[in-house]
Formats: structure tokens, C-alpha cells, sequence
């Protein structure tokens, strides 16, 4: 006669250090896994942002009858790209603060203890700042450790910007060179168009006048300057290698 299922025994934890060191080691190659998997995915994003840019520069300005809203539909998608990567990056951060986390209070002072962390005579026992009761909460109860607003900051500071940067000074040229808008009595008087009105007659876009273009345009470039200025710096702690 077949018994009833009984409970499941539970797990076993480790009770020598020997095998808390091989869990430490396991859980670490975890977590760099996670993270490099989401460092693969910002950068697949990133590159997605470069391709974008190189084929509407190509495009934009290898002829004269190319309209200069391709540049501007250019920042849209580069726009679209970035609020991506910046959810990508909330999710990367987390992994790689578990990392870090690890590698500064527990492999750093396997390496090479600090006078703090050094047991001594007097007292046996090593300062515990508290890190494994942070990481152990953090796996509990998983949580974003930054805003998508300083996510979209940084990933704007360190390598959208001068994405960015690039298309707005595309078309500013686009918009203010003969030799690179469409053929007519105007391109045959100079290189460079210097007159405000053909600049504002250039910048028009459909039903909306050249004015409103110029003023949306450095709207939209005075939010991401402040943006990526706004977005808080990387823990002092973790040096200058940062993402």
C-alpha cells in the first residue's frame, strides 16, 4: 500500500565554511551572469542608436532633396531608444549593486583585509556593516535602486548626449547650407545661407513654420541638458568605473 506524500523536507543550508564559501562563489557567477545579460541588452540598444544615426546622416545629407525632418525623426527614434536602454539600466543596476556588493565587503577583504574588518585580540570578532542584511533583504524583496528619470540621466550623460549632439549639428547644417537643400535660385548665390529668413524658410516642417520648429528644437535640447545634468553621479565608493 503506497503511503501519503509527506512534507517536503527543506532545504539544507550550509553548516561548515567550507560550503558557505562554495555558495558565495555559486551566487556570485549568478549574479555576474544576470548582469551581463542585461549589459548585453543596453548595449544591443546603444548600437541600435548608432545604426539609426549613421543611416539618416547618410541619408539627410548625401543629397540636396532629402528634407531635413529625417534629422528630426531621427531624434525621435534616438528619443525612443534611450527610455528604452533606461529601463534596461534599472533593471541592469540592481544585479550589478548585488555584485558590488560582494566584490567590496566580502572578496576585497579576502584579498586584503582592512584594518576595520581584521579581527584582533581584544575583540575576536569582524565589524559587520550590515551588507549581508542589505543583500539578503534586496533578494527577499527585490527593488529598483534609482528613478527611470536618473536612469535616463545617465545613460544621456554618458553616451546619448553626444549622440544627440551629432544630429542637432547635422541639422543646423542641413538648415543652413544651400549646397545641402534642394536646388533652386537660392543655393547658386552662396554656400551658406546668412540671412534669417531663408534659415526660418528652411526649418519649416509641413503646416508648421520654421519659428515654431527652431523654438521646438531648443525646447527639446534645453530638457535633455538639464536632464543629463540632473541625474545623480555613481557612489563615490565604487571609483570611476561606472556605466
Amino acid at each position: 500500500m503506497i503511503s501519503a506524500p509527506t512534507e517536503a523536507a527543506a532545504l539544507p543550508f550550509p553548516k561548515t565554511p567550507a560550503e558557505t564559501i562554495t555558495v558565495l562563489a555559486h551566487y556570485h557567477r549568478a549574479e555576474i551572469a544576470r548582469m551581463a545579460g542585461w549589459r548585453d541588452r543596453i548595449d544591443r540598444t546603444t548600437n541600435w542608436a548608432i545604426t539609426v544615426i549613421a543611416a539618416m546622416l547618410s541619408v539627410s545629407l548625401s543629397t540636396p532633396t532629402a528634407h531635413h525632418g529625417v534629422l528630426l525623426f531621427a531624434m525621435l527614434l534616438v528619443m525612443l531608444l534611450l527610455s528604452i536602454e533606461a529601463r534596461r539600466y534599472r533593471f541592469f543596476d540592481v544585479y550589478r549593486t548585488r555584485v558590488r556588493q560582494l566584490e567590496r565587503h566580502y572578496y576585497a577583504e579576502v584579498f586584503a583585509p582592512s584594518r576595520a574588518s581584521t579581527p584582533s585580540v581584544s575583540d575576536p570578532g569582524v565589524s559587520d556593516p550590515g551588507w549581508t542584511r542589505l543583500l539578503a533583504e534586496d533578494l527577499r524583496h527585490p527593488m529598483f535602486h534609482i528613478s527611470l528619470r536618473e536612469a535616463f540621466g545617465r545613460r544621456l550623460r554618458r553616451n546619448y548626449g553626444w549622440m544627440f549632439a551629432i544630429l542637432l549639428l547635422a541639422w543646423v547644417l542641413k538648415i543652413t547650407s544651400a549646397r545641402l537643400q534642394e536646388t533652386g535660385p537660392r543655393a547658386s548665390v552662396a554656400e551658406t545661407t546668412h540671412g534669417l529668413p531663408e534659415i526660418l524658410a528652411g526649418a519649416g516642417l509641413g503646416p508648421l513654420p520654421g519659428w515654431l520648429v527652431l523654438a521646438g528644437v531648443a525646447c527639446f535640447y534645453a530638457w535633455l541638458l538639464a536632464a543629463g545634468l540632473r541625474a545623480g553621479r555613481r557612489d563615490p565608493d565604487d571609483g570611476s568605473v561606472h556605466v
